[in-house]
């Protein structure tokens, strides 16, 4: 351990170890994954970032080895670390650069936002060195003025390559490519055991890694083409998991999307039109099921049945509204008072 800790300090890296941790130190070959929680602090002790508390939940980092993750120290340090072992790593400046950056990934993730949100056509050492915001005050003021950090690792797993599926952001674009068909089995089994929302994840997670493959490509060339024919099975999937979770207002949002791109895509005119029925918009619902027929004669049926459900529905709320009015107007005749004679 003291070899360990006076290598680090050759190359600019304090170690102090919190908590001893357990077991022998692990072997780190590339592909090994490292889950642990982080506390980033400036040496006056601010705390920039903390993933115990980042956007509202209690989120470890996973990170995996050799993928030449941006911020590279931090593949330094936690291969000198054991099992449940906290430590401080104080690092100087030319290791923490490109935090600013990284952290800004880490907060739009833990935000539900695209992690490369505002870093697109630009290069990590163009922008550290250009006057862009990040969207966070303290951020920007670590990017003009960079300076030593402090990270606090509490190391919580490690696990050997092949032990584990790599997550979508790790995946290599190749890696991405091939996992789409087994996440899409995945969620069609999900969804014939009923479990809507966890089938609904598994056919996110198969857009998201087919439309991070498509934004490296040029909208309308064959490559871009290919990928979005891929999308497309997968989203109207995701929309039926949103359907039947009552999310009608995001189903008609994205079959909206579709039919802007195929227009006489079916599956997205007859969602679409049950969503429309849904939350009442019964001349648009009208006009989707009658584009539905038109296209395809066979599901004249089943559109009869989803009408003739809809207009019940309509009649039902109408009679209830109708019965509302009706016990109000009774009301106000009721309570009213006799108009009163006076003398001038």
């Amino acid at each position: 351990m003291e070899e360990v800790v006076r290598t680090l300090l050759e190359e600019g890296i304090q170690k102090k170890v919190v908590s001893p941790g357990k077991g022998v130190l692990p072997i780190f070959p590339d592909g090994t994954k490292v889950v642990f929680h982080y506390r980033t602090t400036q040496l006056d002790g601010t705390v920039l970032d903390d993933s115990r508390k980042m956007g509202g939940c209690s989120k470890p980092m996973e990170l995996i080895l050799g993928k030449k993750f941006k911020l590279a120290v931090w593949e330094r340090i936690v291969i000198t670390m054991r099992e449940s072992e906290v430590a401080d790593f104080t690092c100087d400046t030319k290791h923490t650069a490109l935090y600013p950056l990284v952290s800004q990934s880490l907060r739009n993730i833990s935000a539900g936002k695209d992690p490369l949100e505002g870093q697109r056509h630009c290069c990590g050492i163009a922008q550290i060195h250009s006057h862009h915001s990040l969207g966070h005050h303290d951020l920007d003021h670590l990017q003009a003025s960079p300076q030593p950090l402090t990270f606090t690792i509490d190391m919580l797993e490690v696990l050997p390559p092949g032990t584990f599926r790599l997550d979508v952001w790790a995946m290599s674009d190749k890696e991405k490519l091939e996992a789409v068909p087994q996440i899409h089995e995945e969620g069609n089994n999900l969804f014939k055991e009923g479990q809507i929302q966890l089938a609904a994840e598994k056919y996110y997670n198969g857009i998201a890694c087919l439309k991070n493959l498509q934004m490296k490509e040029h909208p309308g060339d064959e490559a871009w083409i290919k990928l979005d024919q891929m999308i497309t099975p997968l989203l109207l999937n995701y929309c039926q998991c949103q359907l039947v979770q009552g999310q009608y207002y995001e189903v008609i949002e994205h079959c909206s999307s579709l039919l802007f791109k195929y227009e006489t895509n079916v599956k997205a005119l007859y969602k679409r039109a049950k969503a429309h029925a849904a939350v009442w918009n019964e001349t648009e619902a009208r006009a989707d099921f009658a584009k539905v027929v038109e296209l395809d004669t066979t599901l004249g049926p089943s559109v009869v049945k989803e009408l003739r459900i809809m207009e019940e529905k309509i009649r039902a709320k109408e009679k209830e509204e109708k019965g509302r009015y009706k016990g109000l107007f009774n009301y106000n005749a009721n309570n009213a008072q006799p108009a009163t004679a006076t003398t001038g």
